[in-house]
């Protein structure tokens, strides 16, 4: 399989699997309104909706998804050995590794992508909160800051080609 028809196939997936698990390019764009909002005073949800488009096309994030919605998958279906099933079902607060995946989209569009990051983390706007409720039926450990990422970084895109028609 040629390297752009396997890249077609990864936005497939990854799009599909992020709205299999509840989440919507509309759920994204709308975190980037959330971030962006104070900053860019003609905003549209166009723009916010564009730039997450843009983020999804990345190779990079689309492999961070498909990596961390199947680790959710698998803790949902108790086939992680233990203590990591333990570790990723209860989302503990020392593993780190989910926002270390998260982090890796966020480092696709420079340092802003990481301040956006910790703070809609922090705050747990719109989707995330879903996403981040425990006890749930659905493991989101991983999804929660892909989510989040994917905003952040999208919100980053958005700084950065405003900068650059100023």
């Amino acid at each position: 399989m040629d390297e752009k028809k396997l890249g077609v196939i990864l936005g497939d997936v990854a799009l599909n699997l992020l709205i299999e698990r509840g989440v919507t390019i509309q759920d994204i764009a709308d975190l980037v309104f959330y971030l962006q909002k104070d900053y860019h005073e003609n905003l549209s949800m166009d723009d916010c909706v564009l730039n997450v488009n843009r983020v999804l096309a990345k190779r990079e994030v689309q492999n961070a998804i498909l990596t961390g919605i199947q680790l959710d998958k698998m803790a949902e279906e108790n086939r992680l050995p233990e203590p990591l099933q333990q570790i990723i079902r209860m989302d503990e607060g020392l593993y780190g590794i989910d926002e270390v995946v998260a982090l890796s989209i966020v480092n696709v569009y420079g340092s802003i992508g990481f301040t956006n990051f910790g703070y809609i983390d922090k705050k747990k706007p719109g989707i995330l909160k879903k996403l981040n409720e425990k006890g749930a039926a659905l493991c989101h450990t991983f999804l929660d800051d892909i989510v989040g990422a994917i905003a952040a970084a999208a919100s980053s895109r958005l700084a950065h080609r405003a900068a650059n028609t100023e």
